[in-house]
């Protein structure tokens, strides 16, 4: 996170050549890609091309949430697929989290993975509705209570982390605290060592069935793995994919005694909020608060962000959010501010594709939930590219595809208007106190698809 410099660059494609497998992409999707095909076959030659440097993009610059939320609404999934496999979803997100911190751990870039679960409080009456809410649906969806989650008495959360206006909230011990940047190096070089060659440098302009056309040559490949989840929209013929969507971090300075106190953050919990415009906070291992959010959410015409610039609005959006959530940070200076861009499908459901037709595949549209379900779909991409059918090859998010987003102008003055009725219906709601969800998030929900 803010402890990674810009890494020295692996060299670039040296010009056109053959591969078995192409990957575009070294962040978390494409390595993990790279690492489960190498594993199960050490005789193919994978190539992976990033333009920046591996773990450049969301993968290096996320809120450290290795969680088990899936990436899209299980009503959703369920209602394509059916509740059984809704439900297998989720349960292979869980197992992905263990999967990810025992590689991490096994490959030696695991030192300061900790799993202490994740805690979600609820700040006004309609957020802990909203809660209330979610966590009346586990059961359904076959989470065990006291085993995979347990509701928080504010009496409670506060024993945990000390939260202004806590009204309590749930814990569920299914997510890790990790640093991406470290993590994401880390997966990297455990990819080379398997033999993986990673050409960084490297922009890829299009690509087409066993072929990734680059700046420095042509990658020939049965098999072209996207793996650029909101930089999608850099290739040809990909700018409606998926949305780009910018979420922004700050992180304090190293803490002092009596502002850690005031905190009362002892453990590796990862924090969430349950605002429309909601907070994702850790404590990091050095003793520092990191909180996220969507802040400045979209750039026209699927701008991507300026190598992780922060807009001001942003830092100082989040920086009020920070002090809102504990005042006695109100004397901590911002030491560090970055931006990250995630891909939003239009349905906000991922997917998982290969066609054998063509040898073209990809998975990605996380929607800000991709440090597990990258794992994930990095071993789906396996079984799919080997042609082995699996229990993962069988999930819900397999084939599916959403249609492209509208065009501009209408998707800029969409997520720009949708954005700002969730920031309305969160101050409306802590100004009012009503425990109901306020009508313009409900009215952007219905809009958005969320």
């Amino acid at each position: 996170m803010h402890r990674e410099g810009r890494p020295v660059l692996r060299a670039a494609l040296p010009g056109s050549i053959e591969a078995d497998v192409a990957i575009v992409g070294a962040g978390m999707t494409g390595l993990w890609t790279a690492y489960y095909l190498k594993r199960a076959a050490p005789e193919l030659d994978i190539a992976v091309l990033e333009k920046e440097f591996a773990g450049f993009g969301a993968s290096g610059r996320n809120g450290g949430w290795l969680s088990a939320k899936i990436p899209g609404q299980f009503r959703r999934f369920a209602k394509s697929r059916g509740i059984a496999a809704a439900r297998a979803l989720e349960r292979e997100m869980i197992a992905s989290v263990v999967e990810a911190c025992e590689v991490a751990r096994a490959e030696g870039f695991g030192d300061e993975v900790v799993r202490d679960g994740l805690m979600h409080v609820a700040t006004s009456p309609a957020q802990l509705a909203r809660l209330h809410a979610q966590v009346a649906e586990l059961p359904d969806r076959g989470w065990i209570e006291g085993e995979d989650f347990r509701l928080l008495t504010p009496s409670e959360f506060d024993e945990r982390v000390h939260v202004a206006g806590s009204m309590g909230g749930y814990w569920s011990p299914h997510c890790a605290r990790i640093d991406p940047a470290r993590f994401t190096f880390g997966l990297a070089r455990a990819v080379e060592r398997l033999g993986v060659t990673i050409y960084e440098g490297t922009t890829v302009r299009r690509i087409q069935p066993r072929a990734a056309i680059t700046d420095r040559g042509v990658v020939s490949a049965p098999t072209v793995v996207r793996a650029l989840e909101g930089y999608t929209g850099s290739l040809e013929g990909h700018r409606r994919r998926f949305l780009p969507m910018n979420s922004s971090m700050v992180v304090t300075e190293r803490l002092t005694d009596e502002q850690l106190a005031s905190v009362g953050w002892r453990g590796a919990e990862l924090l969430g909020d349950a605002a429309h415009n909601f907070a994702y906070i850790q404590r990091t291992a050095d003793g520092r608060i990191a909180l996220g959010g969507r802040g400045v959410p979209y750039d026209f015409a699927s701008g991507f962000d300026r190598q992780g610039r922060t807009a001001d609005a942003a830092v100082t959006q989040l920086g009020s959010r920070l002090v809102q959530l504990f005042p006695g940070l109100a004397d901590a200076r911002l030491a560090h501010s970055w931006s990250g861009v995630l891909g939003v499908p239009r349905d906000w459901c991922a997917g998982v594709n290969h066609d054998p037709a063509t040898g073209l595949a990809d998975a990605g549209g996380y929607v800000g939930h991709g440090v597990t379900s990258a794992n994930l779909a990095g071993r789906t991409l396996r079984d799919l590219i080997l042609g082995e059918p699996s229990e993962l090859t069988r999930l819900p998010w397999v084939g599916r595809t959403a249609r492209d987003w509208e065009p501009e102008p209408l998707r800029w003055i969409a997520a720009s208007a949708l954005y700002a009725a969730y920031r309305h219906a969160d101050r409306a709601e802590y100004r009012t106190g009503r425990a109901r969800t306020h009508a313009s998030a409900r009215i952007a929900d219905l809009i958005s698809g969320r």
